[in-house]
């Protein structure tokens, strides 16, 4: 009878057990739980050879914005003139890689690339605070190290936010020529005050306010870059920001996140780039978020920058104009906002208690 009742126990237990990893399994891959659907498969044209080259092109990967990283991949094939010649490099943080590259495979299943691990305390000691909290995630600043986690092959790549769509081939950016001693190329934005992205200390101060010298800065977004990481990398400029950073730890200089070290290093050394391949600004700004048209000229990329995100108003039923541009890059099969939210709430808090053992259960 005693031994009776210790197997009904044992078994209970260990259905118990099975339960909760297949429940941490399912929590753990939300993103393919809550579904995407599968893309399109592009392939070259007749026009691609064998010697075409490769297109690098680095994101970065989070489950806030994965909707909007799965919307920019899905453009930046759907415009390619050899989709198959790109290769993405995706930066994660250490929370999910494993659901993050199973939802990726799922979703294009004949793209070439490779999931780098971004460790956030790298970071974290020299991020201040900004003016709005999105601002502060460690991912933002993944940029700024592209050239010690991505291959030392890799001599060029372009960097791409996730809060944006291409309309033109990506090939025509990467092919963009980087001259003299400059180290990355942007579409630069001369007529905006470049004075108040820094506080009324930094242009107080004789010594910082001479930083730039006889160079010209002009303001540029950080969202969309050609970037030569063969000089990155030989001008250790990862170690130039983080000198910047900080500084502004212990004297305030600026107020808007990881973009002014950027400024501060690159400002006036830029290759610049036709204003058709970042019309920027789409979110409106940092607190917001209103709409807003598109800058005059043509169009090759359009960057929803700032508070408002498409895919949030569109859910929301109160999408600007230029929103419904983004759509048709939209592959979430959601109901909307508030069940993406529901599954996210539930996958970060339920991973957070059993992390630890289903970590060490899947690796």
């Amino acid at each position: 009878m005693g031994l009776s009742r210790i197997s009904s126990e044992l078994i209970a237990a260990v259905g118990f057990i099975i339960l909760l990893i297949h429940t941490c399994l399912a929590i753990r891959s939300f993103p393919n739980s809550v579904g995407f659907a599968e893309a399109p498969d592009y392939t070259n044209g007749v026009e691609c050879g064998p010697h075409s080259g490769v297109v690098h092109v680095a994101m970065t990967l989070d489950s806030e914005y994965l909707r909007g990283s799965v919307a920019a991949v899905h453009s930046v094939l759907r415009h390619a003139s050899c989709p198959e010649d790109i290769f993405f490099h995706f930066i994660a943080t250490e929370s999910d890689p494993a659901a993050l590259t199973r939802t990726v495979s799922s979703v294009f299943p004949s793209l070439s690339f490779k999931l780098y691990i971004f460790r956030q305390e790298t970071v974290t000691g020299l991020i201040s605070s900004s003016i709005r909290p999105a601002l502060e995630n460690p991912l933002n600043y993944a940029r700024n190290y592209l050239g010690d986690m991505i291959d030392p092959c890799v001599k060029r790549v372009v960097y791409l936010d996730s809060d944006l769509v291409l309309v033109d081939d990506v090939a025509k950016l990467w092919g963009i020529n980087i001259t003299g001693s400059r180290v990355i190329g942007a579409p630069e934005y001369c007529h905006a005050n470049f004075t108040k992205y820094f506080t009324d200390s930094f242009w107080a101060d004789p010594v910082l306010s001479r930083v730039f010298g006889s160079r010209r800065p002009c303001y540029f977004n950080t969202g969309v870059m050609v970037m030569d990481l063969e000089k990155w990398r030989e001008g250790q400029f990862r170690k130039k920001i983080e000198n910047w950073m900080e500084l502004q730890r212990k004297n305030r200089i600026y107020e808007l996140g990881s973009l002014p070290p950027f400024l501060l290093v690159f400002g006036g050394n830029v290759e610049p780039i036709d204003h058709r391949w970042n019309q920027h600004g789409l979110g409106g700004d940092n607190v917001a978020g209103s709409c807003r048209a598109l800058h005059p000229g043509p169009v090759s990329l359009l960057h929803w920058s700032g508070k408002g995100k498409p895919w949030v108003r569109l859910d929301e039923r109160k999408p600007c104009p230029l929103d419904y541009l983004w759509q048709p890059y939209d592959l979430y099969k959601g109901r909307g906002k508030v069940q993406y939210l529901q599954h996210q709430e539930l996958h970060l808090g339920l991973t957070t208690n059993f992390y630890g053992s289903y970590s060490t259960y899947f690796f």
